[in-house]
C-alpha cells in the first residue's frame, strides 16, 4: 500500500509573505500590523491581515525577527538563591518589566559566590541574552569592572558598587526610617542584624541606622551591631546574641526580613515577647511578613520601580553621568512587632 512521504504530510510554517498575498499587501504592511512592540492599529485593512493571519494558523518568528535586528530580545538576570524571597520577587519583577517591552528574563542562581556569578554570566551570554541584570554585586569583587571592559551591556540591581549603572533601593534612607520609627517609640537601646558588609545594601541601612541615633544624640554600643548572612538561621543566631548582652537592646532592626524572622525564632525560644519585651523591625516587606502571629513592622520595597529602572538603564542609550544610578524610596509599614518599650512595664502593672 502507497503512502505519502512524511516530508508531504508535514504542515509548513505559514510565513508573512504568505500572509501577504492572502491578502492582496505588501510584506511589510503585515509585518507592521502584526508586531505586538507596536501601538496596535485598528483599521479595515489591519483587522483584515489580522483576521487572514489567524485564519491561517500564522505564528510570529521571534527568533527570526530578533536575528534581523541583530539582538534575541531576552535579558539575563543573575541571583543568589531564588529561596530567597527578595530575589524571587525582584526577578518576577524583572520578568514582568521585560514582558512588557516584548522581551524575555532568563535567570541563572549562583549562591552569591564570585566564582559562580562568572560562569554564570558567560552561560548566559552563550545564550545570546542581549545584556545582564545582577544582584551578586559584592564590594570586594571586580566583576562588574570585568564585564564593563568586554563591553557587555549590564545593570546592577538592589546592591551597587557605585560606579557601574545601578538600581537600587534607597537602603540609608529605609535604614534611617526604621531607626527613627524605633526612637520615635521611645527605645533608645536599638540592636541591629547587619547582615553581610560586602553587600551595598547592608552597609547602606547600618549607615542610616547610626544617621538615626546621631541625630538624636545617642551613642550605639559596638556590641549592638552584630554581622549576619541574609539567612533565617543567621538571624536567629544574632538575636540570641543581642539578648545576651548585658545591657541587652530594647528593639533589633534586621536589615532583611528573613533575619528579621530568625529573630522572632530566636527570641521566642529565649522566651523573650515581641512586642512586649523586644520590638522587632525587617526589611522588604515579603509577602509572608504581614500573617506571622505578630506582624512585622518592615520597609517595603518597591521591586516594580527597581525592576523597570533596571531594564530601563540596559536597553536606554546615552544614559547621563547623573543618572547612572537610580534610586527608589523604601515606605515604612508599622505593624505590631514594635511597640512602646514601657508596653510591657504597663502590661504587668
Amino acid at each position: 500500500m502507497d503512502s505519502k512521504p512524511e516530508e508531504t504530510s508535514r504542515q509548513t510554517r505559514v510565513t508573512i509573505l504568505d500572509v501577504a498575498s492572502a491578502a492582496g499587501v505588501s510584506k511589510s504592511t503585515v509585518s507592521r500590523i502584526l508586531d505586538e512592540r507596536l501601538p496596535r492599529s485598528d483599521n479595515e485593512t489591519s483587522r483584515r491581515v489580522r483576521k487572514i493571519a489567524e485564519d491561517m494558523g500564522y505564528v510570529r518568528d521571534v527568533s527570526a525577527a530578533s536575528l534581523r535586528r541583530g539582538n534575541t530580545m531576552t535579558v539575563g538576570v543573575i541571583v543568589p538563591r531564588l529561596t530567597d524571597t527578595v530575589m524571587a520577587m525582584l526577578y518576577e519583577a524583572l520578568a514582568k518589566a521585560c514582558s512588557k517591552s516584548g522581551r524575555f528574563a532568563i535567570v541563572a542562581t549562583t549562591d552569591d559566590k564570585p566564582k559562580a556569578d562568572r560562569l554564570a554570566a558567560e552561560s548566559l551570554l552563550k545564550r545570546g541574552v542581549d545584556g545582564l541584570i545582577l544582584s551578586t554585586a559584592r564590594e570586594d569583587d571586580d566583576f562588574p569592572d570585568e564585564l564593563g571592559a568586554r563591553g557587555v551591556p549590564f545593570v546592577l540591581a538592589l546592591r551597587t558598587d557605585g560606579r557601574s549603572l545601578s538600581s537600587v533601593g534607597d537602603d540609608r534612607l529605609g535604614g534611617y526610617l526604621a531607626t527613627r520609627h524605633l526612637l520615635d517609640l521611645g527605645h533608645r537601646r536599638i540592636g541591629v542584624i547587619a547582615g553581610p558588609s560586602y553587600a551595598s545594601s547592608s552597609r547602606g541601612r547600618v549607615e542610616g541606622y547610626r544617621q538615626a541615633l546621631e541625630e538624636a544624640a545617642i551613642s550605639h554600643c559596638p556590641d549592638w551591631i552584630v554581622p549576619s548572612t541574609f539567612g533565617i538561621d543567621a538571624g536567629a543566631d544574632a538575636a540570641v546574641q543581642l539578648m545576651r548582652l548585658k545591657d541587652r537592646p530594647t528593639a533589633i532592626f534586621a536589615v532583611n526580613d528573613n533575619t528579621a524572622i530568625g529573630a522572632l525564632s530566636g527570641l521566642s525560644r529565649l522566651r523573650i515577647s515581641v512586642p512586649n519585651d523586644v520590638s522587632v523591625v525587617g526589611y522588604n516587606d515579603i509577602p509572608i511578613v504581614s500573617h506571622l502571629p505578630t506582624p512585622l513592622t518592615t520597609l517595603r520595597v518597591p521591586f516594580e520601580q527597581i525592576a523597570s529602572n533596571a531594564l530601563d538603564l540596559l536597553t536606554s542609550g546615552g544614559i547621563s553621568a547623573d543618572d547612572r544610578i537610580r534610586i527608589s524610596a523604601p515606605t515604612l509599614i508599622p505593624r505590631k512587632s514594635s511597640a512602646s518599650p514601657h508596653l510591657s512595664r504597663a502590661s504587668h502593672d
